[in-house]
């Protein structure tokens, strides 16, 4: 594989390595660890490199889609910016949102006195960045994180075309037009609830996580640093053997790896041996794994006796 990294740095661009985090920085800076593959690592810089593609990642949900932007912006030191998609988003909130009834409501206070005319007057006093907006306004390159974007309607990505192509955006209400003062990193995640318009997906650079089967006792020690190496292999051995049984009966919803970390922070609080033990047969505390009455019956009704 080609090493972008060298090439960022001839440009004097800081490339992303996907660094390991410690344990002592995620708990103060309150982010998650994240262990990236060397082609993720990739497609991050070429991100970076881009400058104006967003980089689209999809893949099952848990496999760390969601905190990959948020290691991105620690590692290179960059402001990170989350945008949480829900149904009822508009692409406009994240670039403003303009709050008429809160004007409306203050201007009919100034006429009895109670509010001042000058505040009405001032729109900026009603008008409140989104973290799109922020980003273009900061003063140096921002990680945006678009999560989830297949949630909201299938309009609202090509809603943001114009804004991602040409860096910049309209505040309709004053008419004032802001420009990006750095390109941001935009890292847009998906789980493939609904397709994405081919307009967009060709603006973009993708990126499929698969399900990390070789790092998830890396990703378990890195989470609980000072667990048992045994605990820990006979864990995910288990979760692995269960995953792989979900999969051969094309199972709907598989375990993944944010419900192995609940599972082995469960298991961890009891004695060692005893755990060891369980784990060869029923699976110990299925209610954190097993989300359906069908999974149930179906995984473990071979321990049955």
């Amino acid at each position: 594989m080609v090493d972008l990294a060298s090439v960022l740095t001839a440009k004097g661009k800081k490339p992303y390595e996907g660094k390991p985090i410690l344990p002592q920085e995620y708990q103060k800076f309150g982010i998650s660890p994240h262990l990236p593959s060397p082609e993720l690592i990739q497609a991050v810089n070429l991100a970076i490199f881009l400058e104006k593609r967003p980089l689209l990642l999809k893949g099952e949900p848990g496999c760390g889609k969601t905190t990959l932007a948020q290691a991105v912006a620690y590692e290179l030191g960059l402001p990170y910016e989350a945008w949480f998609i829900k149904s009822t988003t508009r692409a406009r909130d994240g670039l403003y949102t303009y709050d008429a009834v809160g004007r409306l409501h203050d201007a009919q206070l100034s006429r009895i006195g109670e509010a001042s005319n000058s505040q009405v007057k001032d729109l900026d006093n009603y008008i409140k960045l989104g973290p799109l907006g922020r980003a273009f306004k900061n003063k140096q390159r921002t990680v945006v994180l678009i999560d989830e974007i297949d949630k909201a309607d299938i309009d609202f990505p090509n809603d943001l075309l114009r804004e991602l192509d040409e860096q910049k955006f309209t505040i309709e209400e004053k008419g004032e037009e802001i420009k990006a003062n750095y390109p941001p990193i935009i890292i847009v995640t998906s789980n493939d609830e609904k397709d994405l318009p081919d307009a967009f997906l060709r603006r973009c650079l993708f990126y499929y996580i698969q399900f990390p089967y070789p790092q998830l006792a890396n990703i378990v020690k890195s989470h609980f640093s000072e667990s048992s190496p045994d605990l820990v292999e006979a864990a995910v051995n288990r979760f692995i053997e269960l995953r792989q049984e979900m999969e051969k009966g094309k199972a709907g919803k598989k375990v993944s790896t944010s419900e192995l970390l609940d599972w082995f922070a469960v298991l961890r609080q009891f004695p060692e041996d005893e755990v060891l033990k369980q784990l060869k047969g029923e699976i110990p505390f299925p209610e954190v794994l097993l989300k359906k009455w069908e999974d149930h019956l179906r995984y473990l009704k071979k321990y049955e006796t």
